[in-house]
């Protein structure tokens, strides 16, 4: 990227082995912001309206709500690039949903967000390796992982195909392994099921660990077959829902499952797990999954 604080921020001091890393994704956001403000409003630079929309569409696909805002603002008002209310209630509807009280405000005046995804939100990922997923993933136990919840998942996961080191990571990112966890959205227990969630896998008590662990062992099944085994695809829709998921056509613009999605991924250390494709129907949303991403 050929940004002048990001130029200096790559440049500075580091271990040669660490040389060529790029910085973490929210020291890159600050930087993309910061320079895209800067183009907007010709601060220290000349005012530069694409630049600035390109680089605030580089962090509000990581996830930046503030800088979705941003775009949405000069969308709906023409500052510096063609006015479009669609386009400025698609990224006034993604800060929204993460909690920015100016984006929801603005909805009212632009509308809903339409179908379609801008072509800078979406997400730059090869397309995966044409060799089949392992029938069988390493062993991956998280440090800490109380000795009875893994033995219970190691026991259970076969039955519903699904690698223990999967659901433990979930399990991990979710509750920390805490039986009766429960969040602010009335998510419950290890695997934090929503009641639909629950009721759909027929979860009586979701604070009962082995309860809790099929239900959610039926969900990650019924996840893999429908993104046929794309474990990004089913961390990122575990996380914000299948249908945010096919919306977005990948991993959402969210910081919060992003983050989530990383972990899951290197926690389990693949990308593409074995499905059982008559549990199913692929989404119908794949095959634009795939093209917007670079897939076949």
């Amino acid at each position: 990227m050929a940004c002048a604080a990001i130029a200096v921020a790559l440049a500075l001091p580091a271990p040669a082995a660490r040389a060529a890393e790029p910085p973490p994704e929210n020291v890159l956001i600050t930087l993309l912001r910061g320079e895209a403000a800067s183009h907007e409003h010709g601060d220290g630079v000349p005012r530069d309206g694409q630049r600035a929309a390109t680089l605030y569409c580089e962090a509000a696909r990581m996830g930046d709500a503030e800088s979705q805002y941003s775009l949405g603002w000069m969308y709906a008002n023409g500052r510096g690039v063609e006015r479009s209310d669609s386009l400025a209630a698609f990224f006034f509807h993604a800060a929204a949903e993460q909690g920015h009280e100016q984006a929801l405000r603005m909805l009212q005046a632009v509308g809903g967000p339409s179908s379609e995804v801008p072509s800078c939100m979406r997400e730059p990922v090869a397309p995966a390796p044409a060799t089949a997923p392992a029938a069988v993933a390493p062993a991956r136990i998280p440090a800490g992982a109380p000795g009875h919840i893994v033995e219970l998942v190691q026991r259970l996961a076969p039955e519903y195909r699904v690698w223990p080191a999967l659901a433990l990571a979930i399990i991990e990112a979710e509750s920390n392994f805490d039986s009766v966890a429960l969040s602010p959205r009335n998510a419950k227990g290890l695997m934090q099921l929503i009641p639909e969630t629950a009721a759909r896998f027929q979860v009586r008590n979701p604070y009962d660990p082995a309860q809790n662990i099929r239900g959610g062992l039926a969900y990650l099944r019924w996840l893999l077959a429908y993104f046929e085994g794309d474990v990004r695809l089913v961390a990122a829709a575990y996380n914000a829902g299948e249908g945010t998921v096919e919306r977005y056509r990948g991993v959402p613009p969210y910081v919060e499952t992003r983050a989530y999605v990383r972990r899951i991924l290197a926690a389990v250390g693949a990308e593409a797990h074995p499905f059982d494709a008559g549990v199913a129907r692929p989404s119908a949303a794949l095959r634009r999954i795939r093209e917007a991403r670079g897939g076949s």
